[in-house]
């Protein structure tokens, strides 16, 4: 009996919280004053014209921090699996000749296309995810030509770890200068400009090889996998 007594006060403080949700805001009524500063105040605030630039690295900077590390996750969680795995005979095909003579020409053009996109991240569409996630289809596209392709992890790690540490610190001197993580602490120079958003550029910059390292390394690990299975004959 207590149980159920128990059971309808929940219930009934949840249809009384829903219903005062929909007292406040009522229904087709325009209450998005979240978005409508967004939309309204992004590009000043900003100084870049790219409003979703604004939202994910100034707005919402913590947000995005979760997911660099959502990713730093997956990729250690990748590399701890197979590391574990038992080790099998290396079984290599042969590269495909179309591939491997293509590759030579476009893997340089796909690393300048990654580095132009998150680059310009806060003038154009695109960023460090986009960008970093590019710059790994290269050496993604490398191991698909060449059966001996391998990178060197201890590089990418450090290129990886030095991007986190520059977003962190960036995200400081903003706590400590202007009272908030990531607040836009540098000039804002010139719209449209290259180096203009304050912030904004040197946090792609951050990402981008954060992003690219860990891609990289998780692309190494699952084809260094595919070739080392198999059987012995």
């Amino acid at each position: 009996m207590i149980r159920k007594i128990v059971y309808a006060i929940f219930i009934g403080i949840i249809i009384a919280g829903v219903l005062m949700f929909l007292s406040a805001f009522p229904f087709g009524e325009n209450k998005m004053l979240v978005g409508k500063y967004y939309i309204e105040n992004a590009t000043n605030d900003a100084g870049a014209p790219n409003v979703v630039t604004a939202v994910t690295l100034l707005y919402r900077g913590f947000d995005t921090l979760g997911e660099v590390m959502v990713l730093f996750t997956a990729a250690l969680g990748v590399s701890i699996i197979f590391a574990v795995e038992e080790k099998k005979k290396k079984v290599v095909q042969p590269p495909n000749f179309v591939v491997r003579v293509g590759s030579r020409i476009v893997f340089t053009f796909i690393l300048l296309t990654g580095f132009y996109i998150f680059m310009h991240g806060h003038l154009t569409p695109g960023g460090g995810f986009q960008g970093g996630a590019l710059i790994a289809t290269g050496f993604l596209l490398l191991y698909l030509s060449y059966s001996d392709t391998g990178i060197n992890r201890k590089r990418f790690m450090v290129a990886e770890g030095l991007g986190g540490i520059i977003y962190v610190f960036i995200g400081l001197i903003g706590l400590f200068v202007k009272g908030s993580f990531l607040a836009n602490f540098l000039p804002k120079g010139t719209m449209f400009d290259l180096l203009s958003a304050g912030i904004l550029l040197p946090l792609y910059i951050a990402i981008g090889l954060k992003v690219g390292s860990e891609f990289a390394g998780i692309v190494d690990d699952f084809m260094c996998e595919a070739r080392c299975t198999g059987g012995e004959g």
